[in-house]
């Protein structure tokens, strides 16, 4: 008996052809990911915010502006007062620098972003961004490991002082400090070069950070999310416990001295270092270091702004415009200033 066929069920040779044909588009995209590569990531920023951006830039500007004056006149302070050329000031001239350069790679775009309502940044410069930060961030947990190394000298051994801080030790700390800063972040950023993007492009952070970035890429991010722990526990994790050794060991020798004006006085200086330094630090450790958990990602953006403005905002403030010898040179400086336009 013959069995009639339904050529309704049987799939036609046109389509058959054309569902092997997406077929291969779609294993080319996952191989390749070129052919849906972004060339660009939108970075969202305080993107529910929109209504305040007029104020948020007046904001951010004047953060930055007092922020570049500040560092700047401590550099200025230190490299042309000769009473300040001291192993102290010879750091916080360094991390003064440091701190101009760091507020730079973020705010700036940021500024430009809330003026223009362009949020975008191409992928290299997203990385360039991301390796510029990191690397001074890097740079700044030793270098505020190595002032507070210095001050322990100062306050606890005071007669080996000169002798061990001399000018050629504190330039290889200062060396040594921006080179493992350098170092630690080029390994993270040449992994992150190898990532591909393929998906979305969307960055939910007001700059270029490892996470977001690494969230976005197609292939696996095990190795980088690793990397940048163990390197983050390496970056910050003795500089944090040296600072905090020598702080500690400052307030137990602070304890034995007689004198109360001085306890109180050296007590002061110390609780506003340690302000600072635990708003650098702490962020630092939950962001990079603690496990991700939803409400830490939801808190990132937050927890960033305490060491990307507010710290390079602060440190000029607390550890050298406050100071006598600063205050000093900075009012020399201005009747020097006063008596040339008069």
């Amino acid at each position: 008996m013959e069995t009639e066929l339904n050529t309704s069920e049987i799939p036609s040779r046109n389509t058959i052809i054309l569902k092997n044909d997406v077929d291969s588009h779609h294993q080319q995209t996952a191989v390749g990911g070129n052919q849906s590569s972004p060339s660009a990531f939108i970075l969202l920023g305080f993107g529910n915010l929109l209504e305040l951006r007029i104020l948020l830039f007046i904001l951010l500007l004047a953060v930055y502006a007092l922020s570049l004056v500040m560092n700047f006149l401590v550099v200025f302070l230190v490299v042309f007062d000769k009473h300040l050329q001291t192993p102290m000031y010879f750091f916080l001239m360094n991390l003064s620098f440091l701190e101009t350069c760091y507020i730079s790679t973020i705010l700036p775009r940021m500024l430009a972003s809330f003026l223009s309502g362009d949020r975008s940044i191409s992928i290299m410069g997203c990385i360039t961004q991301y390796y510029l930060f990191g690397f001074l961030a890097a740079t700044e947990c030793y270098l505020l490991a190595m002032m507070s190394y210095d001050r322990y000298l100062s306050i606890c051994k005071p007669l080996h002082y000169t002798s061990i801080m001399n000018g050629r030790f504190c330039i290889r700390l200062a060396i040594t400090s921006w080179m493992c800063g350098l170092l630690t972040n080029t390994i993270i950023t040449l992994l992150m070069l190898k990532l591909t993007f393929c998906g979305p492009n969307e960055i939910d952070h007001y700059f270029c950070d490892v996470y977001p970035v690494a969230n976005l890429s197609c292939n696996n991010t095990h190795l980088v999310k690793l990397a940048t722990f163990i390197l983050g526990v390496i970056g910050t994790g003795p500089p944090f416990l040296l600072t905090l050794a020598s702080y500690a060991f400052i307030i137990f020798t602070v304890l034995q001295i007689k004198c109360k004006a001085a306890q109180w006085k050296t007590f002061t200086t110390c609780s506003s270092h340690l302000i600072v330094v635990t708003l650098f630090y702490g962020p630092l450790f939950l962001v990079y270091i603690v496990p991700e958990t939803e409400t830490l990602k939801r808190l990132h953006k937050t927890l960033s702004l305490f060491y990307t403005i507010l710290t390079p905002l602060l440190n000029p403030l607390i550890y050298g415009l406050r100071n006598r010898d600063m205050k000093e040179a900075l009012l020399k400086y201005v009747r020097k200033f006063s008596n040339r336009v008069s």
